[in-house]
Order: structure tokens, then C-alpha cells, then sequence
């Protein structure tokens, strides 16, 4: 697109850009280039224009838009087909369907607010515009379906890099998707896929990241935060999108290398919030406590009990210490 192409030319220049340079890299006329110059001054950009001399770009901010992301995205695969909407019922729903018209691998959906978001079990998640980073991506692996689950642990260390990477925060991940900050949850990840017979035949993966939030409903008050609660630096939400998508690259590469954790698994041991601490097990018909050791090749959590080592596949982990749990 030649928003997002004149956005790259400006932000990669120091001093002005004339409007003539423009139209030769772009080929299209001066008035083009001055309308989407106009067009980017009212998205919140500040763009300098002077008389024989060009166009600046002065001041971003924390504008959120497609053009914003795609100026500052460095993937091979993933947001190169990228859809960005001001709102929809979830990013998670927007995908799917998107995936039954033929959307190709690697589609990245993006929302300024989701009206119905969805978190693991049912739950919603609340998502208003300016509170977060509101995303999901489309995947076409080949891989068994079995292999689909430990893609939300990729997920969660591609966000707990981002984070790192964008605001200088240190996140920890809680068994298996949430991402932890200050012993409250930052980020909540979803995943979820359609098969046919033994294949996939796409899977979703979404992701909230609470960024402006300074307010939660009462009943996740004591147990969610926010990258602004975290820190007095503002984070650029359009900056931390790509770099999730930028993460998530690197962790998939080495997923797709052996379609498992091990050569991920050192890595997201160490970040796991739950390593060492006692856990309580809650899963249908079974409760029980014990400590935890990290997780396997295949993403399961390991959980030492007094009748040995136990490996959980899913469930509910409640973590002594963590989001309240006493």
C-alpha cells in the first residue's frame, strides 16, 4: 500500500522527503503522495510539510493502525497478510472465518476492541479500545493434531520476549498461557483449531495483552494488570505487535524443527513462574498439590507429589502465592 510505503520512506529519513522523491520511488502523482499525507496526519502522525523542501515525519506516538504495524513489522510469513479492524465481536472469530474463505498461513488479525473477546473456558476477556493489543494469528501447519496444544506455550514465550523486548519489563509465564507481571496477569492466550480426520485444518492463536488498562472489573481486580500499571514508559502497541509476531517466528522455527518443546524447553523453564512453587491440581474427578518441576518435551507441567512425578495435560493450576491463591 503507498500509506504504508511513504510511512516506511519517512520514518527511515532523517531530514525531508520531497514530495517529488516520493512520487518517482512510488510512481504516483503529487497528489496522491499529499493525500496520504493527509491521511496519516489524521491518524496522529506529526508530519512537518515545508514549501520546496518536503515532508518530515516529527512525532508517531502511539498511533495503532494497520499502515503503523506493517512500517515497522520484520517477518518472513507472519502479518504479511494483516487485517486490521476498529472493532469486531473477537480477533479469534474474525480469523476463523477468514480461514474458511482461504486466508493463507501466517494471516495476522488485529482489533483496536473486541466487543464478545473470548479467554480459555468460556470466559470473556475485556478488551476496549486503547486498553491492549488485541490479536490473533492464523497457522496452516503440518502437524499431527496432537502436536497443536504445546502451540500455545510457543505463543506465551513469544509474548513474554515482546514484552521484555518493547517496555524492558521481565515477565514470567504461568503453566500454560498466561503471561505474568508483578504476580498478576498481563496477558491471556487462546488457542484453538479445526481438524479433518488426522490433519489440521487450520489453528487460531489469540492473544490480549492489557497495555493502557488502569482499571479492571472487580472480580479480576486482584489478579490482572497492565504493561501501563508496570512501568511509566509508554509502550507502543503497534511496536509490540510486531514484535510478538517477530518472536513467535523464531520459537515456531525451532517447534516446527522436532514438533516439540526441546529446544524450547530449557527457556521455558526458566521463565515459568510456577517452577519450584507448590501447585494445586484442579481437573475433573482429581485434586491434588504438590511441586512443580517444570514441563516437558511435550508441554506438559511436571508436578512432584509424594507418590512421584505427575505430568499434566490440562486442568486448572493454581499456584500458592499467585492471582490470590492461598
Amino acid at each position: 500500500m503507498v500509506k504504508t510505503e511513504i510511512l516506511k520512506i519517512l520514518k527511515s529519513r532523517q531530514g525531508y522527503v520531497s514530495g517529488q522523491e516520493l512520487c518517482e520511488l512510488l510512481g504516483v502523482s503529487r497528489t496522491a503522495v499529499w493525500k496520504v499525507i493527509r491521511q496519516l496526519q489524521e491518524d496522529g502522525y506529526e508530519i512537518e510539510a515545508v514549501r520546496n523542501r518536503g515532508y518530515r515525519l516529527r512525532e508517531s506516538g502511539d498511533v495503532f493502525t494497520g499502515e503503523e504495524i506493517c512500517s515497522v513489522l520484520h517477518t518472513g510469513r507472519v502479518g504479511q497478510n494483516l487485517v486490521f479492524l476498529d472493532i469486531v465481536d473477537s480477533t479469534n472469530n474474525e480469523a476463523k472465518r477468514r480461514a474458511e474463505q482461504g486466508a493463507p498461513d501466517g494471516t495476522l488479525v488485529v482489533a483496536l476492541e473486541q466487543n464478545a473477546g473470548k479467554g480459555r473456558r468460556g470466559r470473556s476477556w475485556v478488551s476496549s479500545n486503547g486498553g491492549g493489543v488485541w490479536m490473533s494469528l492464523l497457522l496452516r501447519p503440518q502437524i499431527p493434531p496432537e502436536c497443536a496444544s504445546m502451540l500455545t506455550l510457543v505463543a506465551a514465550m513469544a509474548v513474554e520476549a515482546a514484552i521484555r523486548r518493547v517496555s524492558g519489563l521481565e515477565g514470567q509465564i504461568k503453566w500454560p498461557n498466561d503471561v505474568v507481571l508483578e504476580g498478576k496477569k498481563v496477558c491471556g492466550i487462546l488457542t484453538e483449531m479445526s481438524t479433518e480426520m488426522e490433519s489440521i485444518h487450520y489453528v487460531v492463536v489469540g492473544i490480549g495483552i492489557n497495555v493502557g488498562a488502569t482499571e479492571f472489573p472487580e472480580e479480576i481486580r486482584d489478579k490482572a494488570t497492565s504493561l501501563s500499571l508496570c512501568t511509566d514508559a509508554p509502550v507502543n502497541r503497534a511496536a509490540l505487535t510486531a514484535a510478538v509476531a517477530e518472536a513467535w517466528e523464531g520459537y515456531y522455527g525451532k517447534f516446527l524443527e522436532t514438533l516439540d518443546l526441546s529446544l524450547l524447553i530449557e527457556e521455558y523453564s526458566r521463565n515459568l513462574i510456577n517452577r519450584g512453587r507448590e501447585v494445586k491440581v484442579l481437573s475433573p474427578g482429581d485434586t491434588y498439590t504438590g511441586i512443580c518441576r517444570g514441563i516437558n518435551e511435550r508441554g506438559e507441567l511436571l508436578v512432584e507429589t509424594e507418590d512421584g512425578v505427575r505430568t499434566v495435560m490440562s486442568g486448572e493450576v493454581s499456584v500458592r502465592g499467585i492471582y490470590s491463591y492461598v
